[in-house]
């Protein structure tokens, strides 16, 4: 690739079905004005919700309504800002469509303290009433969050202030995905390869080591130049959760986050507790691939470098087959709705782009299509991203299918296995299908990629906030220096003395993720991928898993993610499925020394 398309020139066929939401622009405003004043009809309910049982279910009704049409309108612009950055017109509705977010937070928060005010006998007595049974769960769950629930007045300023502080990540977003230019990366014939988000992980995977090194370093130094920002940013995003938290009366920020799903804070440690005593495998596969490369030294822009020049190209349809060949054991209508979605319903955006975010994703609503964002380079690696983003997808539109609104958002932990679940069963199936060695080494390299990410740097990551939030939380100073320090500290001891490592660039890293701007977000990636190994495991010893799993997958937010997992067949209290998941880990590495 001499160049990177603009919007306009990609198909429309590599495009999400941005018109099955919003026909136009102009009929998304419509309907932002119409939910603007819609919003008059929460203030009636205010101060009425114990008058009786029937008054109570309306306003779930009312709330329920509206909150489905201001999520849709929040999701179009934010969804279509990702792939288009660079169009002006989607940069106003984005702002507008958070200001939406934040006044909705705001006028509906006086309910929960008004629920909590209510004697409790009378509304665990009213949930056993016919129109009120479905809220059961809700309830329960509000009860147990009740010492952390603030007056209805503090509700609606926290509300309000949700916009304004949601745009501190739009900051980060903004210079990240519009602003931020990189130098192009030189490779070995001396020709300039394009360096944006949309093409830094095919670069970073490139044959030619001169071009790997050259884009990994041009891309930590763009990150550099803007150390002082990126750092002030993050850190008033880090300081908005510790203030929050302290208002709500929680511990921690840890506990903040991890009480909404009712996960034990131990669950958290358990899983960098595991983490740390298994660095070893690690350096051990560092070396292995040094070997297998066939170089003295490794660095960190090594990591990604193709074991064999065989990697099979695909298609996009392709890509598609190969899924849905994996999840077959899942049954007929997993693999038809998933084919469906991908071949016909356009729920993915999979062009390589000016101004496409990086990375990937699946977002959607209740009332939409569960879309993709990501940049499909046609290899094995885009195959696994493609059915990572399929799991998180065909979870929404399972859950979506059996839930009322209310319970159709699962929690983070939960989504992340649904995701990892879908990379762990279609590895398996092309192991087994393909015994030729160059096909296997490919194999090895995505499956590699893919637990680097979520089982080397999530947890790192992980590593990184705690000690950044636990400094936050003691007054204890925090600089741009400091970040980069604490990163390349945590970065130095996963490397070991095997890595040749780059301690400046490296210690940006924390700054190239915007997973680190939703507290907590990243270990849930590396307790996800453990949960879905073992529950792929389970499935491929031909157990009655199955059943079990799409029964997950049906649940949504209708029961916490730990006991919806001890159901599915997997309990995440304990460390166990963390052990198994690096037993895979040091199985691929067995695999690999062999194969070299």
């Amino acid at each position: 690739m001499t160049s990177v398309p603009a919007r306009a020139d990609v198909p429309v066929e590599s495009t999400w079905n941005h018109e099955s939401v919003f026909p136009s622009f102009d009929a998304w405003r419509e309907e932002y004005q119409a939910a603007v004043a819609a919003l008059s009809e929460i203030e009636p309910y205010q101060g009425t919700l114990a008058q009786s049982p029937e008054r109570l279910a309306e306003w779930f009704d009312v709330h329920s309504a509206l909150a489905r049409r201001v999520w849709t309108l929040f999701m179009y612009p934010v969804m279509w800002q990702a792939c288009d950055g660079n169009n002006e017109e989607i940069k106003g509705m984005v702002g507008q469509a958070q200001g939406l977010a934040g006044q909705f937070t705001a006028a509906v928060a006086f309910a929960e303290p008004e629920l909590l005010a209510m004697d409790e006998e009378t509304l665990l007595g009213w949930l056993q009433l016919d129109q009120l049974s479905l809220y059961q769960q809700h309830i329960d769950d509000l009860l147990r969050k009740k010492k952390h629930v603030l007056s209805a007045e503090v509700e609606a300023v926290l509300g309000l202030l949700s916009d304004p502080l949601g745009r501190i990540e739009s900051i980060r977003s903004a210079l990240n995905d519009m602003d931020l230019t990189f130098e192009a990366a030189v490779d070995s014939a001396g020709a300039p390869q394009p360096l944006v988000q949309s093409t830094i992980n095919k670069l970073l995977a490139d044959s030619d080591r001169e071009a790997r090194k050259n884009a990994w370093r041009n891309y930590a130094d763009s990150y550099l130049e803007f150390n002082n920002t990126l750092a002030t940013t993050y850190l008033a995003s880090v300081k908005s959760n510790v203030v929050r938290a302290r208002m709500r009366g929680y511990e921690s920020v840890l506990h903040a986050k991890l009480s909404p799903g009712n996960i034990p804070v131990e669950v958290f440690h358990n899983l960098i507790d595991t983490y740390k005593k298994h660095i070893p495998t690690w350096h051990r596969y560092w070396d292995v691939r040094r070997r297998a490369l066939g170089y003295d030294t490794i660095h960190p822009w090594d990591i990604w470098a193709p074991l064999t020049s065989d990697d099979p190209a695909l298609s996009f349809p392709e890509a598609v087959d190969m899924i849905a060949e994996g999840m077959a054991p899942l049954g007929a209508d997993y693999v038809a709705t998933m084919r469906r979605g991908c071949l016909k319903e356009r729920w993915v955006d999979y062009a390589i782009n000016e101004g496409k975010s990086e990375g990937a994703f699946s977002f959607g609503t209740y009332d939409s299509m569960p879309f993709i964002m990501m940049s499909f380079d046609g290899n094995l690696s885009s195959m696994s991203t493609l059915a990572h983003e399929l799991g998180h997808s065909m979870h929404s539109h399972y859950t979506r299918e059996t839930q009322p609104f209310i319970y159709s958002n699962y929690s983070m932990f939960a989504a992340e296995v649904a995701s990892n679940f879908n990379q762990a069963l279609v590895r398996a199936h092309l192991f087994a299908r393909n015994d030729e060695r160059a096909f296997q080494l490919a194999l090895i390299q995505e499956a590699m990629d893919n637990i680097h990410r979520y089982f080397f740097i999530m947890p790192t990551l992980a590593r990184f906030e705690f000690e950044v939030h636990s400094r936050m939380e003691n007054d204890e100073p925090l600089t741009p220096e400091s970040l980069n320090q604490i990163m390349s500290e945590f970065y130095a001891e996963g490397y070991g003395e095997t890595m040749s490592d780059d301690p400046r660039r490296t210690g940006i890293t924390w700054a190239q993720f915007g997973h680190l701007y939703e507290a907590y977000y990243t270990f849930q990636y590396a307790t996800g991928i453990s949960a879905a190994h073992a529950l792929a495991n389970a499935i491929l010893a031909g157990d009655d898993a199955v059943e079990r799993y799409l029964a997950f997958l049906h649940a949504g937010g209708s029961d916490y993610p730990i006991p919806a997992l001890q159901a599915a067949g997997v309990d995440m209290s304990t460390p166990v499925a963390v052990e198994e998941t690096f037993a895979v880990l040091e199985g691929l590495v067995d695999r690999l020394e062999g194969l070299i």
